[in-house]
């Protein structure tokens, strides 16, 4: 279907050769925000990493953005994740380098080469999440919602199809990862990418409802009526 950006059919997911998830079916359509919820060991990161390729797909049916993940051999995962926005709970970020230096990282490593248009492009996504001014900053000199911030610019530079993130508010203030979580909301609306947010913060799917899946008892579970 061209509105849909992620489809699982009859998939099992496998984390070092034990089943994790079986019977998987899940379709995710072009700028839908979905929660994905369950208890620490649930399959929500495998689900996560065979999304970007970093577990095979050797069973079931599976599309990413176009890519068949049953096909995917190695030159074709870094064509996929470019297509990808990936967000952390730890953030990822390089140290040493400015917040500039980080997404221009990004931007080297994924074909970019024309510096005007490298230029542009770090300006753009940085007043998407309103920290123009902190260019030049380094991310010990940033608050953790800053910094989540720019991780959250960096999965933005390549314009995803889908971003993925994986507790991203889990090491912030309930305050912090409100902007956090509304920015996303934000950005998927503006950007048209399909969100898929891996939380265990049941007090944000109170308060900001969207659809939810569970991952429970090796299954995934559409939730129509979720309450905490």
């Amino acid at each position: 279907m061209q509105n849909t950006i992620v489809q699982l059919k009859d998939a099992r997911i496998y984390q070092q050769g034990a089943l994790v998830l079986q019977d998987v079916n899940l379709r995710i359509a072009k700028g839908e925000f979905t929660y994905l919820i369950g208890k620490t060991g649930s399959g929500k990161s495998s689900l996560l990493k065979t999304l970007y390729a970093a577990l095979p797909l050797t069973t079931g049916k599976g599309e990413v953005a176009g890519y068949d993940l049953t096909k995917l051999d190695r030159r074709a995962i870094p064509l996929l994740r470019r297509k990808l926005g990936i967000v952390f709970q730890d953030f990822n970020l390089l140290t040493d380098r400015s917040v500039e230096q980080n997404l221009r990282f990004v931007l080297d490593a994924t074909g970019w080469r024309a510096a005007g248009l490298i230029q542009r492009r770090i300006g753009e996504v940085l007043e998407q999440v309103d920290l123009s001014d902190k260019l030049r900053k380094m991310p010990h000199e940033l608050s953790g919602g800053e910094q989540q911030r720019v991780v959250i610019a960096r999965a933005l530079l390549n314009k995803p199809a889908l971003i993925i993130a994986d507790e991203p508010t889990g090491n912030l203030d309930p305050e912090t990862s409100d902007d956090i979580l509304l920015l996303m909301r934000q950005l998927a609306l503006q950007n048209n990418s399909a969100v898929l947010f891996a939380t265990h913060d049941y007090r944000i799917l109170e308060h900001f409802p969207a659809r939810i899946i569970r991952c429970l008892n090796g299954q995934i579970l559409e939730e129509e009526d979720f309450e905490v």
